[in-house]
């Protein structure tokens, strides 16, 4: 079995970004070499995550509106007590998810027909990185 590993890098404009990350996915599995496995991406920081969804700009609204009602920024969390003012983001990453894994299939990623793979920043405006890593037959 083959392994291969990249990864992207994001500094966001703003606190909470949701970014389609597809084609940069396809792109490592492509330079991989990988025709048969799967891939996966995983958020490196505590406040982001990844998922995979529909490309649709009033769904990604929707999830900002719902996860803002079930964590809402500003609150009193425990957590700030630390010196932190993230608990939000934290919260907000637990519910979307840290990391996917993406069948290989031709060497190209086996998505449903609306399915896209996405970077959820939470706490933004500073750099952090996701990894990629392939693993199957070339």
């Amino acid at each position: 079995m083959a392994t291969y590993t990249d990864y992207l890098w994001f500094t966001t404009a703003r606190r909470q970004e949701f970014i389609r990350i597809t084609d940069e996915v396809r792109a490592i599995v492509e330079k991989s070499g990988v025709r048969d496995g799967m891939v996966l991406v995983s958020a490196m920081h505590i406040t982001a995550g990844v998922y995979v969804n529909d490309w649709e700009d009033g769904l990604i609204h929707d999830f900002q509106v719902w996860l803002e009602k079930l964590a809402p920024a500003g609150l009193p969390y425990r957590h700030h007590q630390t010196g932190e003012d993230n608990a939000d983001a934290h919260l907000k990453r637990t519910l979307m998810g840290h990391q996917v894994i993406v069948p290989i299939t031709n060497g190209d990623l086996d998505l449903g027909p609306w399915e896209q793979v996405f970077y959820a920043e939470f706490d933004g405006q500073r750099r952090k990185r996701v990894v990629v890593k392939v693993m199957g037959e070339r």
